[in-house]
């Protein structure tokens, strides 16, 4: 009995603590504490350290005030031309409202769960499989709508959808592999076909070019070939005829006797008979007449002292022909060449300057219009006006 009032102090101490620990409350940073006296909403506890009212008051709720991302697992949906797909959904949502989100909804998680399934199958429900695939986008952004509508009554709203994945059956996904592959065999074999016609476009127009530019070399190598022939035979005539002039004026010059001619024709016949092919030499009639001449040699030197006013035969003055100089036709022809090549430059320096004034003109032109509207062209500032006066450098 000694030990009972020490017993009593200890118990009413340890009742007295655990009251007061009951009464002091911490709500952490981003959380809202719901307090509840008797069973009845009394007041939110916002983040600190509160006072409550020891068995009467108790926090029911303490609700998370951060942004909540739920992933839900695949659903199956049927889209309108009777295709199963897999729709995987994320939601991004936040508590606005603790008090409407705590007594509005038994399990709000639950509840925004199921609206995204059947919203899913209403808005699935009106597209086909291609249209499912490629308006991710706007079916995001009709769920969004329809569950931040739903769920604002909850003291919730919904941020943002996503669908993270749409699987079609594994039979429609093989036959959509299958015609991207045919379409992308189909454009690869246009594109080749299309490379290919280029390509011979290409090939037949290099190959009539140069067929063209050789025809056009050959016919000009042909001129040229046929001209340099015509030149050299006229310089092998002019020299021959030069020649044969000189010579024939020599011995018309020197007056030769009938005798000389018959002597020099005597010595041709050595080397006449002197080829390895003669077998057979037939001497010429013109021998008798050549050894009748070396006859008169004879006479006419015994005679030739008695006879000093013999005059020979002279068959009259010989006048040499017109001499062809083929030098000064080369040379002209020269000229003309050059005088062909300078008219083609200044025809193209004369189309070149109208081409500029022109473009002068239509340059003026635009700046007064511009200035008339108020309105500066800076390309046509930006490029200085030629005057049509000034001649262009030909080199240039």
């Amino acid at each position: 009995m000694e030990y009972f009032p020490t017993i009593v102090g200890l118990l009413v101490a340890i009742v007295v603590v655990t009251i007061l620990l009951r009464s002091v409350r911490v709500i952490r940073q981003q959380q809202v504490g719901l307090v509840e006296r008797l069973g009845k909403f009394r007041r939110k506890l916002e983040p600190g350290p509160h006072l409550l009212i020891p068995v009467i008051d108790s926090v029911r709720y303490t609700m998370d005030m951060r942004e909540v991302v739920v992933p839900f697992p695949p659903q199956g949906v049927i889209t309108e031309d009777n295709l199963m797909v897999s729709i995987d959904s994320v939601i991004y949502f936040q508590v606005v409202d603790p008090v409407r989100a705590a007594y509005e909804a038994q399990n709000y998680i639950q509840a925004i769960e199921q609206l995204t399934m059947t919203t899913l199958r209403n808005i699935i429900g009106g597209l086909d499989l291609e249209q499912t695939l490629t308006s991710r986008e706007e079916i995001n952004q009709k769920l969004r709508a329809v569950l931040d509508e739903a769920t604002g009554k909850w003291g919730i709203k919904v941020n943002r959808v996503e669908l993270r994945a749409i699987e079609p059956p594994a039979t429609i996904r093989d036959a959509m592999e299958k015609g991207a592959r045919a379409e992308r065999d189909k454009r690869a074999a246009i594109l080749t076909a299309e490379g290919q016609r280029q390509s011979m476009i290409l090939s037949a127009s290099g190959d009539r070019e140069a067929s063209i530019l050789r025809a056009q070399g050959e016919r000009e190598s042909a001129v040229l070939r046929a001209q340099a022939d015509r030149q050299s035979s006229m310089l092998r005539a002019e020299g021959e005829a030069q020649a044969i002039t000189t010579t024939f004026a020599a011995i018309h010059a020197g007056k030769p006797s009938q005798s000389l001619l018959a002597y020099q024709y005597m010595r041709m016949l050595p080397n006449l008979a002197r080829g390895e092919s003669n077998k057979v030499w037939i001497i010429p009639s013109e021998l008798n007449d050549a050894l009748k001449g070396l006859g008169n040699i004879a006479g006419r030197a015994v005679g030739a002292e008695a006879s000093n006013d013999a005059e020979p035969d002279d068959e009259g003055e010989f006048s040499a022909p017109k001499r062809v100089d083929v030098f000064a036709e080369i040379e002209q022809q020269k000229a003309q060449d050059a005088a062909q090549s300078e008219r083609s430059v200044q025809q193209a320096i004369a189309e070149a300057e109208k081409l500029e004034g022109r473009r002068a003109a239509r340059l003026v032109t635009e700046r007064g219009n511009a200035i008339t509207t108020g309105v500066t062209d800076p390309a046509s500032e930006a490029v200085p006006v030629e005057s049509p006066e000034q001649e262009p450098n030909p080199a240039g």
